[in-house]
């Protein structure tokens, strides 16, 4: 009997430059003997409807678009409650979960490895009943990934991101927060958080902690303080740029299980998705529950780096 292969794809992200890799894409898939269905989708959620009412009835789920497809297929896989093994084909402006796991950009290559012998077990998130695969964060500039239209992303690219944050820099804000984690608690006023799984955020390497490990139960953690004037945000600029987290400005730490207070509802996202507005929220760290396809040796070599 043939393997089964599910194969989901957003044909509009990125460039839609999907459409003139599928065809090369599905000769990888058949030439390793899987049977494939093939299914595009059409609106935000599809991708976890698909994958959570199908998925068990494949061999291998095999995604292609954003960090938000991914997002949404490992979050109905979760929702099977099954191990099914996915594989990633990145097509987005940014792919930040991609180049945690080395994935190349060329699709073919990357067809390849999804239906290749090596995977990763990788932790993922959930932010109460929500499910994230590297990222949660909340204010300054988190809202530009989703309020950015994807015409424009498609355009400019990470220039978007940039864009679209320099507008915004004047009503930067902070938020009063109880943070708690370790048996720990910190009380302060943040202008920016989050918690991380990924060696890239925001489509630049290495801006998380140096010492990322995507399966160890363990997330790392950074928030910045609320600045007093303008020379105190110009050096967290710099102190992100060149990879310093200097304590005068910032808490960096790792944790398997975070919880966040605040006296106000903030809006949050999940791998650069709006994840609503939240008072409380609670962080759990789910050690290697997502079974992905890699190449475990560029896995290893971007981690020892």
């Amino acid at each position: 009997m043939k393997k089964k292969l599910l194969f989901i794809y957003n044909a509009h992200a990125g460039k839609g430059r999907i459409r003139n890799a599928l065809a090369d894409i599905l000769d990888t898939f058949a030439k390793k003997g899987y049977e494939i269905t093939v299914l595009p989708t059409l609106k935000c959620g599809d991708a976890t409807a698909v994958a959570r009412e199908r998925g068990k009835d494949f061999d291998l789920v095999v995604c292609s678009g954003g960090d938000g497809t991914l997002d949404e297929v490992v979050t109905g896989i979760f929702q099977t409650q099954r191990d099914i093994p996915i594989g990633y084909i990145p097509a987005g402006s940014t792919n930040d979960y991609a180049n945690s796991l080395g994935l190349p950009k060329r699709m073919r290559a990357a067809a390849e490895i999804a239906v290749g012998e090596e995977y990763c077990r990788c932790d993922m998130g959930t932010l109460g009943e929500s499910i994230f695969v590297y990222i949660a964060a909340f204010g300054a500039f988190t809202e530009v990934s989703y309020a950015t239209p994807q015409e424009i992303k498609n355009v400019l690219g990470h220039a978007a991101y940039l864009l679209e944050g320099m507008k915004k820099l004047h009503t930067i804000r902070s938020y009063h927060m109880k943070v708690r984690a370790n048996g720990e608690e910190i009380e302060d006023d943040f202008i920016y958080g989050m918690v991380t799984n990924s060696i890239s955020v925001g489509g630049f390497k290495n801006n998380t902690n140096a010492d990322v490990v995507l399966d160890d139960g363990l997330f790392e953690v950074t928030l910045i303080k609320n600045p007093k004037n303008a020379i105190e945000l110009q050096n967290i600029i710099a102190s992100l740029l060149i990879q310093e987290f200097d304590s005068k400005y910032m808490y960096d730490f790792k944790a398997s299980e975070i919880e966040f207070e605040s006296m106000e509802e903030i809006p949050w996202t999940l791998d650069g998705e709006f994840g609503g507005n939240r008072r409380t929220v609670k962080i759990v760290n789910h050690k290697q529950a997502i079974t992905i396809k890699v190449d475990t040796k560029k896995v290893s070599k971007l981690i020892e780096q």
